[in-house]
């Protein structure tokens, strides 16, 4: 047993960056996730750096633990495939279009009929009863659906977006879990079901818990967006020699921060007496915070405020992250060989666990590189597959080797 979710098999439509994401976790998990691409291949398979074809850094940080298998869905018999190996998937995960799911005849009723027990999880832009149903959606405009360059425009200028994928991420962990619930529902009751999980909705559902803020009483007390997080200087401090990271947020960490600072009479002024009265006044702390940073180095700001149990960490840069004294602790980032693109550095699994502990168990796989082992473990026969290679409903990576060597001999 590698990880709690051992022998669940989860069929994986998606693609980019939300869907495969959440597939990850999953297959971090345990899960045995059959990654189900085009002949084109999953997009981020050409996004970033790479050493072949197909196997780009985003791609491979992204889908390890996964196989991949080869079906054409238009054709009639790569449908009839899939369909077929639904029957016994525990989930079916996909980030299309419901009406596209329908016109391959893989709608939940199609599925549902087919399997009962099924897991069926459509993870896409928008909530099927709403006005914006049928639209695409990726993380950059689902960003600006949510109004999150605006909240980045009250500090620092015009409207921009979070420098990483956030949305897609973030509605790629509620899928994972959503998954994980309804796993859990149907032990207790036998039934699967379908869960969809829009990445609008979700994504300002992680969003407006912050920034609702004054908008959360009707009629509003004050502004929307919760002021420190938008505060301009709300940013890590310079110091002599680098910059730190500090969040001094409880009464107990400012009276000592006041001390620290040689102004200890500041923690008796009003403005500054509570939590509420802090964040009415955050410009003036933050000012203060600024000028008192920039007097000593980052070693000696790090050793003063861990002696007052202040929480303060210097800053990284992604490659200083990598000679982080903790990270090499913990093991977090690991070399490992990948069997086609050589010395790979990779993530670690997070979490630690006593008991079902998972572990990475396959490299991000290659195009069609597990096609035909996936259609014989979910009872395809030797002469079946051969016939599903020969009429292009699938693909198999290994095969189209040879076939090119073959043709390539004088």
């Amino acid at each position: 047993m590698t990880g709690p979710l051992d022998g669940v098999r989860i069929l994986d439509l998606t693609s980019n960056f939300m869907g495969p994401y959440a597939s990850l976790l999953l297959a971090d998990m345990g899960a045995d996730v059959a990654k189900i691409e085009s002949r084109d291949g999953d997009t981020t398979r050409g996004v970033g750096p790479r050493r072949n074809p197909g196997m780009s850094a985003i791609f491979l940080h992204l889908n390890r633990n996964k196989r991949s298998l080869v079906l054409d869905l238009k054709t009639p018999d790569g449908n009839a495939a899939v369909r077929r190996m639904l029957g016994s998937a525990d989930v079916l995960l996909h980030s299309l279009r419901p009406r596209t799911m329908a016109k391959l005849g893989l709608s939940y009723d199609a599925v549902h009929a087919l399997n009962p027990r099924v897991i069926y999880c459509g993870a896409f832009g928008f909530g099927q009863n709403g006005p914006y149903a049928d639209r695409p959606a990726y993380d950059d405009l689902i960003q600006a659906a949510v109004g999150m360059p605006v909240l980045q425009a009250r500090k620092q200028g015009p409207p921009d977006y979070v420098a990483t994928a956030i949305a897609d991420r973030v509605v790629g962990m509620a899928a994972a879990t959503a998954i994980s619930m309804a796993l859990y529902h149907r032990e207790r009751t036998g039934r699967g079901q379908e869960v969809q999980v829009p990445m609008f909705e979700t994504f300002a559902h992680f969003v407006m818990g912050d920034h609702l803020y004054g908008y959360t009483f009707d009629p509003p007390i004050g502004d929307w967006g919760y002021a420190r997080m938008m505060n301009p200087d709300r940013r890590p401090y310079r110091t002599t020699d680098g910059y730190l990271g500090v969040n001094v947020y409880t009464d107990r960490h400012w009276r000592r921060f006041f001390e620290l600072a040689g102004h200890p009479e500041m923690a008796s002024d009003p403005r500054f007496a509570d939590i509420h009265a802090r964040t009415a006044n955050i410009a003036v702390l933050y000012d203060f915070l600024a000028r008192t940073f920039a007097t000593r180095s980052t070693a000696e700001w790090v050793q003063l405020l861990t002696e007052a149990d202040i929480p303060a960490i210097e800053m990284n840069t992604p490659d200083s992250l990598l000679d982080d004294p903790h990270m090499k602790d913990v093991g977090f980032f690991r070399d490992e060989d990948h069997p086609t693109e050589g010395r790979l550095r990779t993530l670690g699994i997070p979490q630690q666990w006593s008991d079902s502990r998972p572990d990475v168990r396959y490299p991000a796989p290659r195009l069609g590189e597990h096609s035909t082992r996936l259609l014989a473990e979910y009872g395809f026969g030797a002469t079946e597959i051969e016939d599903l290679l020969n009429s292009g409903a699938a693909y198999q990576a290994d095969r189209a080797a040879a076939d090119d060597r073959e043709r390539s001999r004088p």
